[in-house]
């Protein structure tokens, strides 16, 4: 499947998703909203109730206006202006709470009319055991003044939750669902980057295998000929390439079949203790026919005081040559211009590589170091490679306990910078 109809399925299905997710929103908000509606109604007749019953206790007369008023989303106040029982208070409470299927804990507090001073409050929850009679005639009694009560529910809205079993159950339902469709559709568009990545790699192996393969068949077509062995030089010739061609193509093939089983795990370092500044310099001198054949150069800026470090020196040599030989390689048509430099940044030894190459895009920086990834470049291959050598420097880098970053500009060039810490005596 292409990679467009890949991104408009993935596209529309996060649009269906996102639609889903906002009506299930909008309703559970609704729900939420009418069930808090049915909350209050059944409190505010719950509490009417006790009011009545409790003016019947009194022998009072009821009052014209709603003794009720709904303070906060959780609060309420009876204003009954009379005496009150705290005990009877609390079991009409409770009894009337039950009543209509409100199971939240609440708390009640009974107040002075006079200076509004609460004189006495109680927490009650519902895994209690009903109160004896016993207990409930101790409570206190306030008679002759005149107390109004309050009663608070600190879990209103776990109380409401709870009525809303069915809309809970489909919200975490379609939250896994989202879940899932996320983590899926990470999976394929990485999955379709591996094999797009695959795809590149086995065509960048073609090539590199190609060139070789077709030196060495005409060579030993050649080599058939009988009268080449009356021409030793040709034959000399001849047979030098076909030996060249062979031990490139198994440099080619080493370095696959190395480059694909290399973990860190399996890393053995034969650390010593070697100046930075001498195997630049060495590089450098193995890479001064490739410089000169384009009519470049290579800049030295040794800044660093310190430059000793306890590394494997013949990793950190390759790792030095492989980053020089990618500036060299992606200088584009112009001469390679290559700067080196070292300097000291806590207790560590910082070596930039700076060329003024063809560059990279900003969303391919953060793949380069990829194994197998190369920049994509469409059907043209005029540089060689098989995307391994940045992965091998970041894979060394870190083994030994290094950094590397980059930065770069297309048409501007590249910046690598990589840190290994100081030796120490």
């Amino acid at each position: 499947m292409k990679s467009g109809v890949i991104r408009a399925v993935i596209v529309l299905a996060t649009i269906s998703i996102v639609g889903i997710a906002t009506t299930q929103i909008y309703w559970l908000k609704k729900a939420f909203d009418l069930n808090e509606n049915q909350f209050n109604r059944d409190v505010n007749t719950s509490l009417y109730t006790v009011a009545s019953k409790l003016f019947e206790i009194s022998s009072s007369s009821s009052p014209e206006i709603n003794p009720i008023e709904q303070l906060s989303t959780n609060y309420y106040v009876v204003t009954i202006s009379n005496e009150i029982d705290a005990g009877t208070l609390e079991f009409l409470l409770k009894n009337e709470f039950q009543k209509r299927n409100i199971q939240a804990d609440f708390e009640y507090g009974i107040y002075d009319c006079n200076n509004d001073r609460m004189v006495y409050g109680n927490y009650v929850s519902f895994d209690d055991h009903p109160m004896e009679e016993e207990a409930r005639t101790s409570l206190p009694k306030w008679g002759k003044q005149q107390y109004y009560f309050g009663v608070y529910f600190p879990s209103k809205e776990i109380q409401i939750i709870n009525r809303m079993e069915i809309w809970v159950f489909s919200t975490i339902v379609l939250f896994v669902v989202i879940v899932f469709f996320a983590y899926a559709s990470f999976i394929i568009l990485k999955q379709k980057r591996l094999s797009e990545i695959q795809k590149d790699f086995i065509n960048n192996m073609t090539h590199e295998f190609k060139t070789p393969i077709s030196t060495i068949s005409v060579s030993s077509e050649v080599l058939k000929n009988p009268e080449i062995i009356e021409n030793p030089g040709r034959l000399m010739s001849y047979a030098t390439i076909i030996q060249n061609e062979s031990h490139r193509l198994k440099t080619q093939v080493d370095r696959v079949l190395q480059m694909a089983t290399l973990e860190d795990e399996q890393i053995t370092l034969k650390k010593e203790k070697f100046d930075v500044h001498q195997v630049i310099n060495e590089t450098i001198v193995t890479l001064s026919p490739k410089i000169e054949k384009l009519e470049g150069e290579i800049k030295k800026n040794f800044e660093a005081l310190e430059s000793s470090i306890n590394a494997d020196k013949l990793h950190f040599t390759n790792l030095i040559y492989n980053l020089l030989d990618n500036a060299i390689k992606y200088c584009g048509n112009n001469a390679p211009k290559i700067e080196i430099v070292t300097k000291n940044e806590k207790q560590q030894i910082c070596i930039q590589i700076k060329d003024t190459g063809i560059g990279i895009e900003k969303k391919e920086q953060q793949k380069i170091f990829s194994k197998f990834y190369r920049v994509p470049t469409g059907n043209v291959h005029d540089v060689k490679g098989f995307g391994l050598g940045l992965y091998y420097v970041k894979l060394m880098i870190k083994a030994h306990h290094g950094s590397i970053n980059s930065s770069s500009k297309l048409g501007r060039g590249s910046v690598f910078s990589i840190f290994f810490p100081l030796a120490h005596d």
